[in-house]
């Protein structure tokens, strides 16, 4: 939505002159930082709907960054990075990020994630208000009598396979890590194994997805876990 404020911080200035140059073809109100410091100064004054923060920063680095914005913002974070490895990328949605983009990048798929990201947002304020229901495309999760309706018909989920998807739909894009999800459903932590909820989610998509194999709902990270695509 034109207007939107996005914060962007990162300490390379041509990364930022890029970035910026495209979002606000778009029409976004751009804010930028090159130091995590600054940043946290910044979104507390100018409260930004989203933002875009590399981890390699000077001083302050991009994971504090996030560990200190979530403590008072649930704004969509997306982390900037050269590093790809696996257990990085793990540590950025483990503290609270929400997407994950690797240098170099296409500024339009950059783009196209900001839009997808508020979008999500936007939807997730609309439906706050009802505390008692979650709606997305084809979908609805009814927090009290804990039943799943799928274009309007009752899925029969198990009570596992409906907390996995709750915990999963109350955060629409948000990666959540098999190790992380495991213990929100189970409560203990899974020493390592995780064939259980892996076993489940596949049990939930046959009964949410229309075809399971490229599933529209419940989507599979890489190496790291699953996200709910609302």
């Amino acid at each position: 939505m034109p207007g939107e404020k996005i914060l962007l911080v990162d300490d390379e200035a041509e990364i930022v002159e890029l970035i910026s140059l495209y979002l606000k073809k778009e029409g976004y109100e751009v804010l930028c930082s090159n130091n995590g410091a600054e940043a946290l100064e910044m979104a507390k004054e100018h409260r930004p709907d989203l933002v875009i923060l590399d981890i390699s920063l000077p001083g302050m680095d991009g994971i504090e960054v996030c560990r200190q914005l979530r403590k008072s913002f649930s704004t969509p974070i997306l982390f900037l990075s050269c590093k790809s490895d696996d257990m990085d990328i793990i540590l950025g949605f483990s503290i609270g990020g929400d997407d994950y983009i690797t240098k170099p990048f296409s500024p339009g798929q950059l783009v196209a994630r900001v839009k997808a990201h508020l979008r999500r947002s936007h939807l997730m304020e609309q439906h706050k208000e009802d505390s008692q229901h979650l709606y997305f495309p084809g979908l609805e999760v009814d927090l009290i009598s804990r039943t799943v309706k799928v274009d309007s018909v009752i899925a029969p989920l198990s009570s596992k396979e409906f907390d996995l998807l709750l915990h999963l739909a109350k955060s629409p894009g948000k990666v959540l890590p098999l190790e992380q999800l495991y213990k929100m459903t189970w409560g203990v932590d899974s020493n390592g194994d995780t064939r259980t909820l892996l076993v489940h989610i596949s049990n939930l998509r046959k009964k949410i997805e229309t075809n399971p194999a490229e599933p529209r709902y419940v989507q599979t990270v890489r190496g790291v876990g699953y996200k709910f695509n609302g």
